[in-house]
């Protein structure tokens, strides 16, 4: 069995930043791409950023880019999403996404593109 479990959320003031991180354990797979999606109350989940796990090239949604940064550490099977000027509308819960199925050029970008989903992290931004 596959887990991808995530960490480092929490609280912070806006103008702030914070770095979560996603740790996969379990059953070895083979990953193609990792991502990061979030959802706030009332909303649908939604793309934040992704990352081929060969190559590193790296998709951002026009909301985060510039202030978000998305990078693989590939000897401890961790992703991590560094966050930056964060604002208020970035309050949502934070779910790490891995793709394993057929090798892909692009970075997914819907939740259909993944294949493991980790149980999500709370990101609060206070004004």
């Amino acid at each position: 069995q596959v887990q991808l479990v995530e960490s480092g959320g929490g609280l912070v003031q806006a103008g702030g930043s914070l770095r979560v991180s996603c740790a996969t354990s379990g059953r070895p797979f083979s990953r193609n791409a990792m991502g990061w999606f979030r959802q706030a109350p009332g909303k649908e989940r939604e793309f934040v950023a992704g990352i081929l796990w060969s190559g590193g090239r790296t998709s951002y949604a026009d909301s985060v880019k510039g202030r978000f940064t998305i990078s693989g550490d590939t000897a401890k099977n961790t992703v991590y999403l560094q966050m930056s000027s964060l604002r208020p509308e970035a309050t949502a819960v934070y779910y790490c996404a891995a793709r394993s199925r057929v090798r892909t050029m692009t970075v997914p970008s819907t939740r259909d593109g993944y294949d493991y989903w980790g149980q999500g992290t709370q990101v609060t931004v206070s004004s």
